[in-house]
């Protein structure tokens, strides 16, 4: 494998994709400390080209605190717009093909179809927003970039969803969960692997693609088979989004159609309750 650089190292994702290059062995990705690795330091992003002189660059590096990016776009868009940026134009400069992690929230999700990468984008809320405007300056600057738009991410790593609910669950003998948001768990490792098969194919099919695990689920199913999983005894109630006041407007039906990458890669993509099993199994052994 050509050498691999990945910013955003020591988030959720970035975890990932290193406990998957520890397990088969892949010496040639190499993943610097935030500081190394800042998005909004391009000086420091170039003595990371310089010594690496990657083939590939993984840019997990994001704001990704949806609520509190409402109070704080100005943070929010300089890493997730000009953080970007500097990645994109160092790509250009040393002809480096980026794989760019974008999300869901570019879509409104008022429509009960998934979307697909030709379906119009139009963000409800400021992370959408900077995430969006992300994607366009790659498209702006790079031929030789892939843009993965994914949802709903969790793993044994960082703060996510799974980890929150089995820490509620031992806590409480009763949840509140929204119901009327539909969309699609996704397995981080399984996105990490599917980002490796992507570089392992040196494919020049650019753009950009989706990827998620298979199915439908509302954030009640996904807590409901969270406990059901793990042997977790907790009374779940099924709430509405109404309920549920939060800063941010999140989308009713974010769920992703993944034919393009499916077929482009030939990539097989799980069940979301198997890869769920999976995690659960890891965290609670």
């Amino acid at each position: 494998m050509s050498n691999v650089v990945v910013f955003g190292a020591s988030g959720q994702l970035g975890q990932c994709i290193k406990f998957l290059a520890e397990r088969e062995g892949l010496s040639s990705i190499f993943f610097p400390s935030r500081s190394e690795g800042d998005v909004l330091d391009y000086d420091a992003l170039a003595k990371v080209f310089e010594t690496y002189k990657p083939s590939y660059i993984i840019n997990c590096a994001a704001y990704t605190a949806v609520d509190k990016a409402e109070d704080d776009r100005e943070t929010a868009l300089k890493i997730n717009k000009n953080g970007v940026e500097h990645v994109a134009l160092l790509c250009a400069e040393n002809n480096t093909t980026l794989i760019h992690v974008s999300t869901d929230f570019v879509f409104k999700g008022d429509q009960p179809t998934p979307r697909d990468e030709e379906s119009v984008t139009e963000p409800i809320n400021v992370y959408g927003q900077t995430k969006l405007e992300g994607e366009q300056v790659v498209g702006a600057l790079l031929n030789k970039y892939f843009i993965i738009r994914t949802s709903w991410l969790y793993s044994e790593y960082g703060n996510n969803f799974v980890k929150t609910m089995l820490k509620l669950g031992a806590e409480r003998d009763e949840l509140k969960i929204i119901a009327d948001q539909a969309g699609t768990p996704t397995y981080a490792v399984d996105l990490a692997a599917c980002i490796l098969q992507i570089i392992n194919s040196e494919s020049t099919d650019y753009g950009i693609y989706h990827y998620s695990n298979e199915g439908i689920a509302s954030w009640y199913d996904f807590a409901k088979a969270i406990f059901d999983l793990s042997g977790t005894q907790v009374k779940v109630v099924p709430v509405k989004t109404s309920e549920y006041v939060t800063k941010a407007t999140r989308p009713a039906y974010s769920v992703m159609d993944k034919t393009k990458i499916k077929n482009t890669f030939n990539i097989e993509i799980p069940y979301w309750r198997e890869s769920l099993l999976t995690c659960i199994k890891i965290l609670k052994p």
